[in-house]
């Protein structure tokens, strides 16, 4: 439990807004905030209908808002609510770090939560090593595995405070720390029987084929097909996409084209019944990194997860995927 505080201002008056106020009401805001429905809030926090109903009144009061509007037979958050999201995520991982703190960090008995953001390409080809390290070494500490999504990555410096860490490749974040994890390779990636593509894939088939891409945002994109801008080609881009492991099945059956990590397209390859040919171009390779708020820098239990984390990536780069 979260305890009751006061806090004086400065004239030495406790403040009104903050009297008597119960922290545990964080916790309590940010499950109405994400579920918009008290009966799941209650669930998500294994709490009583009843007693969130009464938290969401105590809450209501304090900030003068309804929070939670019906519409139809719905509950759609207020414009005071929504603004209140990205605050309390940031609360809530605040006093977690609080009081998970330590000067000592034991990975066989910590019961430690870690929360990680990485894309569906790195939950499949890293996180999957995470996962069975952790169960070997630390089997109690809990992970969070969360997608990184274009708006985190957009606001990463302050975003970051929320989480220990996003797994990304370079060339989207600046001015924060991080640790080398792993390399790959990009491949090209067509239909099994797309008969318009040979035995090798040429710069003209890159121009004329149609193309299904991840995302085309600032922070998202697969830096190989936005590499084709430089040299010229603007592929003509049929689908969008927020997953890389949907690529090779929005490529198979048809004439388009995609690009994709040779780590991912090697296992998804045989299910997806498509053909993986080199790129006809000098594609940048990936290099992925784990990224970090300064603020973790002298914990603990970040130090063992960083090291945990750069040890993996180690092994995975002696792990290269087959070659085409």
């Amino acid at each position: 439990m979260i305890p009751a505080i006061h806090r004086p201002y400065g004239d030495g008056v406790t403040g009104p807004t903050l009297r008597n106020l119960d922290l545990n009401l964080l916790p309590t805001l940010d499950a109405l905030l994400r579920e918009r429905n008290v009966t799941r809030a209650a669930e998500r926090l294994g709490l009583s209908q009843p007693a969130v109903s009464a938290a969401l009144g105590r809450l209501r009061r304090h900030f003068g808002d309804e929070l939670l509007h019906r519409t139809g037979n719905q509950y759609e958050l207020t414009t005071l609510a929504q603004q209140l999201r990205a605050p309390i995520e940031l609360a809530l991982a605040g006093v977690h770090r609080v009081f998970d703190a330590s000067p000592l960090f034991e990975a066989a008995t910590s019961e430690r939560t870690f929360r990680l953001m990485m894309s569906d390409y790195a939950t499949a080809v890293f996180g999957e090593r995470v996962v069975r390290r952790f169960a070997e070494i630390a089997p109690h500490v809990r992970l969070a595995l969360r997608q990184a999504e274009p708006e985190f990555v957009d606001n990463a410096a302050e975003n970051l405070r929320t989480v220990d860490g996003v797994v990304l490749p370079h060339g989207f974040l600046t001015d924060i720390p991080f640790t080398d994890l792993f390399d790959d390779t990009w491949v090209c990636v067509v239909s099994r029987d797309n008969d318009r593509v040979g035995d090798e894939l040429t710069m003209a088939d890159v121009a004329a084929l149609p193309w299904v891409v991840m995302w085309d945002l600032p922070t998202a994109f697969a830096p190989a097909a936005r590499q084709l801008s430089m040299l010229g080609i603007e592929p003509r881009v049929e689908v969008t996409a927020d997953s890389f492991l949907a690529l090779p099945f929005l490529v198979a059956g048809t004439q388009r084209i995609t690009v994709l990590q040779a780590r991912l397209a090697h296992r998804l390859a045989p299910t997806a019944g498509v053909r993986l040919l080199p790129c006809p171009w000098d594609a940048v390779p990936v290099k992925e990194g784990f990224w970090w708020h300064p603020s973790h820098r002298r914990d603990p239990a970040h130090e063992w997860l960083r090291r945990t984390l750069e040890e993996l990536g180690r092994e995975l780069a002696e792990d290269p995927p087959p070659p085409l």
